[in-house]
């Protein structure tokens, strides 16, 4: 992989680690300046929903900021776009739709037949 696609993925993960940053801190800005006298049980049990929605999100975002973590680290160590199972280098359709992944399609199948596996035993 070439300077310049490397270039282009840490901007796309820098950008997307500020933004999921930026989003929780305003998730709780509005989770902390919301007032929770809503006497309306109907408002009560929808704002309720929203506030559980959101934080699923923030939490599924936490999540994937090690990820990118990781994926940040590998380009500055040379190894991004190398399968971490095979040492193939990754596809770049794949790369592109999940530039945290550091599994080419075939060992992440795999894998995840593995995990299906252990899952029925």
């Amino acid at each position: 992989m070439d300077q310049k696609e490397l270039d282009r993925f840490r901007k796309l993960l820098e950008d997307k680690r500020a933004e999921i940053l930026s989003e929780a801190e305003r998730t709780l800005t509005e989770l902390t300046d919301r007032s929770g006298n809503i006497p309306d049980p109907n408002d009560r049990a929808s704002a309720e929903a929203d506030r559980s929605f959101e934080l699923r999100i923030r939490d599924r975002e936490r999540k994937l900021l090690p990820k990118i973590e990781d994926a940040l680290e590998r380009i500055n160590d040379g190894t991004f776009g190398e399968c971490e199972g095979c040492g193939e280098e990754i596809g770049m359709k794949r790369l592109e739709a999940r530039p945290v992944t550091s599994l080419c399609i075939d060992c992440k199948t795999l894998q995840e037949k593995k995990e299906k596996g252990h899952g029925t035993d």
